[in-house]
């Protein structure tokens, strides 16, 4: 590991920098990833922002997103800028298995590795790292590193407040999850203040869905939702046809699993989907109630408490019947 001060040292020149995120990026990974680039080209760096996959279009709108490298569309130079790179930012995963076939390539990289991210179990690949689980977001500790650790909270101008504050705000839910805490809230106002248009970024990202998403969001609620009373349980399943015939894509199954939990009483919802090369399960719980400690025993996966996802190689229905006979197992959390 190296020091804060060998790394402000580091960045006081300028460097050539990756920065990447976890695959199908979510508005914490975008925004923190973002964030930063924008603060570190105001320092003069060389700095590129590397996906591992593609990501919703209700984020493209993002400061400077037309710099944005997609890795699955553009492997050679993704790899190159890797490979020539002297620091590479890996924001909100903590697992190079996050990033696909990505992760290969940077664990083998000869620039330093360094770790912003809220989530459980690290691995060990990097050589710094600004890690809190109990974080709402990986913007908040982009936030953090500018302007504690780094000491420049002046170079929080409005496209790194803008991006910020949009990580903060969807990995939070909208502020309403047990993680947006008072330092949240102050973290969020002084965003504000320098420039993020909260209601526009709201606007932006949850009042601009397809049509397609709204039919097939609809279909969830009236044709698939599952309620599991004996449990405090709600289950929504998709099929890859179901996802071919409502034209889905990248980011519109984000959010439909909160419905599920939205229903009075439920405590533990699911979200599992036949992605066709695996079935994916996206769990949301109330409370105390481990969602993590199912997806990381039973379904190869992990997250937050209240909310974690996994996978699995087993069919559809099988997947299903395999998450339904784990239920008992926490029948008094899920009843209390």
């Amino acid at each position: 590991m190296i020091s804060l001060t060998e790394l402000k040292t580091l960045l006081a020149a300028p460097q050539k920098i990756v920065i990447t995120t976890h695959h199908k990026p979510d508005g914490d990974a975008m925004g923190s990833s973002l964030g930063l680039y924008a603060f570190l080209i105001q320092k003069g760096h060389h700095v590129s922002v590397i996906t591992p996959t593609d990501y919703p279009d209700f984020l493209q709108w993002l400061p400077n997103n037309s710099d944005v490298i997609v890795y699955t569309e553009s492997e050679d130079r993704a790899v190159q800028l890797v490979n020539e790179a002297d620091l590479i930012f890996c924001c909100d995963f903590n697992t190079l298995s996050r990033i696909n076939e990505l992760g290969e390539h940077i664990r083998a990289a000869s620039g330093l590795k360094l770790m912003i991210d809220h989530h459980l179990e690290p691995e060990d690949f990097d050589d710094y790292r600004h890690w809190n689980i109990n974080a709402c977001a990986a913007a908040q500790l982009v936030y953090d590193f500018i302007k504690n650790e780094l000491q420049e909270g002046e170079l929080i101008n409005k496209d790194v407040a803008t991006c910020l504050y949009t990580g903060i705000m969807t990995d939070s839910g909208s502020f309403r999850f047990p993680s947006a805490t008072s330092a949240v809230y102050r973290i969020a106002a002084d965003l504000i203040d320098l420039g993020a248009e909260h209601w526009r970024i709201h606007q932006l990202v949850y009042d601009n869905a397809s049509e397609n998403r709204l039919r097939f969001l609809g279909h969830c609620l009236s044709n698939k939702l599952e309620i599991i009373r004996d449990f405090n349980t709600a289950i929504i399943t998709v099929t890859a046809e179901e996802l071919k015939s409502f034209h889905i894509a990248t980011g519109d199954t984000e959010g439909v699993v909160n419905y599920a939990l939205s229903i009075n009483g439920i405590k533990l919802a699911a979200f599992i989907v036949d992605r066709t090369e695996k079935v994916k399960l996206s769990l949301r719980s109330t409370g105390d109630f481990p969602a993590n400690e199912i997806c990381k025993k039973y379904f190869d996966g992990g997250g937050h408490r209240n909310a974690a996802g996994g996978s699995s190689s087993l069919n559809l229905e099988e997947t299903v019947a395999k998450f339904k006979s784990i239920l008992p197992e926490y029948k008094t959390q899920l009843l209390q």
